[in-house]
């Protein structure tokens, strides 16, 4: 069967609220996307595929998972990010001895003006719109559950009551790879929950002497806000009415359903190296991920590239590679590669 590269035919639309909606927000993206990238670029050296892939994940709703090296400026990235689209924003130093309610908060008793004591719910830094949680596998899973629920469902459970979270509402966890001593690894339902692992990687060496130059020099322009949490909210919107064939939807499911060992479909890599593949997720978050990156693009249709530029900070995080993939010097990376060189964009998928 022959491949068709050109994009599906998008229907008209009548110009209803939803569709001027759809226009206005579409228009503003085209406009705002430069101006992030230079109000960020005030602060941020360099990084410009990490923070394209924080932005994806932004105007999507997902949360995201920072891997990297301590000093490579995660905080100071997030914490901008939440000054440009004028978002509340809290950081949470994650420590083993942190308790569930030092993330949601506690009931504390206080006396009011009758002079009669009350229990009174003292808010956590949990009700902020950006969450910067840093060093995420430092805590006890029992705290990390705690964030898990957050994540999931927006709210946080508290004496009985469930409690909801100011919206649009993002957590970005860091984690460090090389210290591993005294943590606890996120177990595999808690990493699912995040669209995206952004690995960020040391500065060449341009870049980091305009870091040393800026960082040791006077203060420079103070970054502006862009967008705000309400346009967040009409992006997220947005986002989901972006058409996408059916045929990029099956790429996106066959990219995926492809890391899975001991399927009829696996290839040989596959079986020999992975332990455990990608779940339903990954296929939603590469569409997902996929409609952000079109409309960012200027584009109102996903292409089969916008799935592939998606496919690695997806899929990262939810392929476990098994002793021997270690032993032989295969990378998870090195396994996304081989899956996006073996997957067809389109008929059955790839068998050894």
């Amino acid at each position: 069967m022959s491949q068709d590269t050109n994009p599906p035919p998008i229907p008209k639309k009548d110009a209803s609220p939803e569709y001027e909606l759809e226009k206005e927000m579409t228009e503003k993206l085209k406009t705002a996307h430069m101006d992030i990238g230079r109000e960020l670029s005030k602060v941020i050296v360099g990084q410009k595929e990490v923070v394209e892939q924080l932005l994806i994940a932004l105007l999507s709703g997902g949360h995201c998972l920072l891997t990297g090296a301590p000093g490579l400026a995660k905080t100071l990235l997030v914490s901008t990010l939440a000054k440009v689209f004028d978002l509340s924003f809290h950081r949470i130093q994650f420590t083993p001895d942190l308790m569930p309610s030092d993330i949601t908060g506690t009931e504390i008793l206080e006396e009011n003006t009758e002079g009669h004591r009350e229990l009174v719910f003292s808010k956590g830094p949990i009700f902020a719109n950006m969450i910067l949680a840093d060093e995420i596998n430092r805590t006890p899973p029992k705290t990390q559950a705690a964030l898990l629920e957050a994540m999931q469902e927006k709210q946080v459970s508290v004496a009985g009551t469930s409690l909801e979270l100011e919206k649009p509402f993002f957590v970005l966890a860091t984690q460090n790879p090389i210290e591993m001593e005294g943590t606890y690894p996120l177990p595999e339902a808690q990493l699912d929950r995040f669209m995206f692992n952004v690995v960020i990687d040391y500065l060449d060496e341009d870049d980091e002497v305009s870091v040393v130059q800026r960082t040791t020099g006077a203060g420079g322009d103070p970054v502006e806000q862009i967008f705000s949490g309400e346009d967040l909210l009409k992006c997220h919107d947005v986002v989901r009415r972006v058409p996408i064939a059916e045929d990029v939807v099956r790429y996106a499911v066959r990219l995926a359903s492809a890391s899975r060992p001991g399927r009829d479909t696996a290839t040989d890599f596959v079986n020999e190296w992975v332990n455990w593949g990608a779940g339903t997720r990954a296929a939603q978050n590469l569409a997902l991920g996929g409609k952000t990156r079109a409309l960012l693009e200027g584009r109102s249709h996903v292409t089969y590239d916008d799935i592939r530029a998606m496919a690695a900070p997806v899929l990262r995080h939810r392929i476990l590679v098994n002793y021997r993939a270690e032993a032989e010097g295969i990378t998870v990376g090195k396994v996304i590669e081989k899956l996006i060189e073996d997957t067809p964009e389109k008929g059955a998928a790839v068998t050894a």
